[in-house]
């Protein structure tokens, strides 16, 4: 299928990511500098200003390190706290409707799971090229491993 990337292929939301990871740097930055330029402020005080510095990076490089990972056995989607393997048969649909915050994949299960790899935020049209692409690796290789 000519719409289909080789595999292995691996979609995330570049801008997205490096707008949180370069805001999570100039925070983490700017609230250690205040905590080391009042002059005020004790050790326990510039201390608790540098944790929370890191806890919002960390949350930042949390929320950046979403992707939708397909190779030759199936997909990985990593959200914000999971990840999930599935196998190419136990994904029926892949959605991405006018709206949607990310793209969702209708599973065997009934369920529907959020793929916040392919998001429209900043980049909207590589979020419909990625979405395409992804439906045409799941419209290729869905259906070989049904019985």
């Amino acid at each position: 299928m000519s719409d289909a990337p080789a595999l292995p292929v691996t979609f995330r939301p570049g801008r997205t990511r490096v707008v949180l990871l370069t805001a999570g740097v100039a925070i983490f930055a700017t609230i250690t500098a205040i905590a080391l330029l009042l002059e005020k402020l004790g050790p326990g005080e510039r201390l608790s200003f540098i944790v929370t510095a890191a806890l919002i990076f960390g949350v930042l490089a949390m929320l950046a390190r979403v992707k939708v990972v397909a190779d030759d056995s199936g997909v990985t989607v990593v959200n914000i706290a999971s990840r999930r393997r599935l196998d190419w048969a136990e994904i029926i649909q892949v959605n991405l409707r006018p709206g949607d915050p990310w793209v969702f994949l209708n599973l065997s299960d009934g369920t529907s799971l959020p793929a916040l790899g392919i998001q429209p935020g900043i980049a909207k049209q590589q979020a419909i090229t990625d979405a395409r692409a992804l439906r045409a690796l799941v419209e290729a290789r869905g259906t070989r491993d049904l019985p």
